[in-house]
């Protein structure tokens, strides 16, 4: 299955189960640096108990900036806070993440799949009724597995075996995985 349709897929499947759920609050958001670095992105909060919340982020960009760049990325994660009500104060959050990026930098090429997850560590400032702002950060661990070669090379004929071309470096890192502050407006 081809990386854009599994994204496609994943998020057809995360929207679906949250459509059905019966939400108390649901709040949308947008993580301002992101937006600075020119990579638009939206994200869904639904309150599912008294002091949790599920996420579905979306983020994606193409050349920002002018630099050979592309990502397309989905990041579910349950919230957990601290306080008597959701989208309120300290939370805790557990994620998964899921992204295609295909990025030249510094003489090099890397096109590839990224799957992790981690834990999330934030606070939620709300500064009125339906306003607030989200200051958030996590670091979790990234499975990746991209096809890596200089700009000059030639991909098709330098790492092609058996006349199919695959991935020539996987692994798994330790990363962060949301690092950001967030504009949020609850829309009931």
């Amino acid at each position: 299955m081809q990386t854009p349709k599994r994204l496609t897929l994943i998020l057809a499947t995360l929207l679906t189960a949250t459509i059905s759920i019966k939400a108390q609050m649901v709040a949308v958001s947008t993580d301002v640096p992101w937006l600075l670095m020119q990579s638009p992105n939206v994200a869904a909060e639904i309150v599912v108990g008294n002091k949790s919340s599920v996420v579905l982020s979306v983020m994606g960009n193409h050349k920002p900036w002018g630099k050979d760049l592309k990502i397309l990325a989905v990041q579910p994660e349950y919230r957990y806070y601290f306080s008597a009500r959701p989208m309120h104060h300290w939370f805790v959050g557990i994620g998964a993440v899921a992204a295609a990026y295909n990025i030249t930098w510094s003489g090099k090429v890397y096109h590839g799949d990224a799957y992790g997850g981690g834990l999330t560590l934030g606070y939620v400032w709300n500064l009125t009724k339906r306003l607030g702002i989200d200051f958030h950060a996590g670091v979790g661990l990234i499975s990746y597995k991209q096809k890596e070669y200089f700009v000059h090379d030639n991909f098709d004929a330098d790492y092609t075996v058996d006349g199919t071309q695959r991935t020539n470096a996987t692994g798994n890192v330790l990363l962060p995985t949301r690092v950001g502050v967030s504009v949020s407006y609850i829309l009931r």
